[in-house]
């Protein structure tokens, strides 16, 4: 295998598929990126068996054929070489095998290992195909993975459960995401042809790969859904994953419908003044004591070994006086998916799950259960 790619088009393929490779494997060709020449185009993937991302790439391919070599030394090579090279990549079979890259001056010769024993994930033909625009899936993703558990007892929440479903007439693409203790929704009008596809849970790393694939480029993502596979097609780059094999809860029920006490109040402000309070918050639980009465709201903290913090508030509220406690770091994470100015926080009691609600999009939808102050 002989081939000479441009070293930014080398770097960028190289940069996606290398975040799939565990720093540590125990199978050591897990490690490997695998190398595949043909017809002026070299394709590049990784895998660590549950998802595998392949980028491809134009080259000038002097002698076609595959070949296997470390992933993370190889980008680290290229990411140091200088802008604009042009770099040769080079493998013959013989008593010492490797592959040889070289670009102007510099020279490197690494270990490789037989194509034949790199693991190709299964191409299901089976499912939903339909496509869906770059950022549409990005406001999916960005506006739930925050609530995604990382607990591994209840693998079945470990990933973000994307499904469509029809309501009041109209048919949804919904994203949701919980870890018990709080829940995020966002949804959006189902593209075409989306309808009737399995409802599956995506794995946390795999919505965060393909997260950073998504910033590479404009236009469209074509998604196929099958009950065990998904798979993204960004451009010349595809990333292949295994679904979670569970069932997602019943997430509708823990949604409050009849939620009266409705207060609005800016999110920046909201969000920085209980980053504040809680800095002597007790770090397990970061509890933080919302006061809300008439236009007002008090935010406390006490921690007998820290001592207090109070502050306070301007808010539009005009209920009982209502006393609750939440996690600050959950609802920081909220009011950081907020897209305008101020947040709707809706109550029923103290111990009841309070509804958030962004006023500039309507798509979304947020669960925080509140805890004992």
């Amino acid at each position: 295998m002989q081939f000479t790619i441009e070293r930014g088009a080398l770097l960028k393929a190289l940069g996606h598929v290398q975040n799939v490779v565990e720093r540590r494997n125990t199978i050591p060709i897990l490690s490997n990126v695998l190398l595949s020449a043909e017809r002026g185009q070299v394709s590049f993937s990784a895998t660590d068996l549950d998802m595998e991302i392949v980028d491809t790439a134009d080259a000038s391919v002097q002698v076609p054929g595959q070949i296997t070599a470390p992933a993370h030394t190889l980008y680290e090579i290229v990411r140091k070489l200088p802008d604009g090279a042009d770099v040769e990549l080079k493998f013959a079979a013989g008593d010492d095998p490797r592959l040889s890259v070289s670009a102007g001056r510099s020279r490197f010769a690494l270990p490789v290992l037989p194509a034949g024993d790199f693991p190709i994930m299964s191409n299901d033909h089976e499912g939903v195909s339909y496509q869906i625009l770059r950022d549409d899936l990005k406001r999916l993703i960005d506006k739930t993975r925050f609530a995604v558990s990382t607990e591994e007892t209840r693998y079945y929440l470990n990933g973000l459960f994307l499904h469509c479903l029809s309501e009041d007439g109209s048919n949804y693409l919904r994203a949701v995401a919980t870890d018990g203790h709080r829940l995020a929704l966002a949804e959006m009008p189902a593209p075409e042809g989306a309808m009737g596809g399995a409802g599956v849970i995506i794995p946390r790393k795999t919505i965060d790969q393909a997260r950073r694939l998504l910033d590479d480029g404009t236009g469209y993502v074509d998604l196929t859904v099958s009950p065990a596979k998904i798979r993204f097609q960004f451009g010349n780059a595809s990333l292949t994953s295994k679904i979670i094999d569970g069932s997602f809860p019943d997430y509708g029920r823990v949604i409050p419908k009849g939620n009266d006490k409705v207060m609005t109040v800016s999110a920046g402000i909201l969000s920085k003044a209980v980053d504040r309070v809680s800095t002597i918050s007790a770090e397990k639980s970061r509890s933080v004591k919302m006061t809300i009465e008439t236009g007002r709201l008090t935010l406390s903290v006490r921690n007998i070994e820290a001592g207090q913090a109070v502050e306070e508030a301007e808010i539009d509220y005009d209920n009982e006086t209502l006393d609750i406690g939440f996690n600050a770091r959950y609802i920081m994470d909220v009011m950081g998916q907020i897209g305008g100015d101020t947040v709707e926080l809706r109550f029923s009691d103290a111990s009841s799950p309070t509804l958030v609600l962004d006023p500039v999009d309507n798509g979304v939808q947020y669960v925080l259960m509140p805890l004992r102050v």
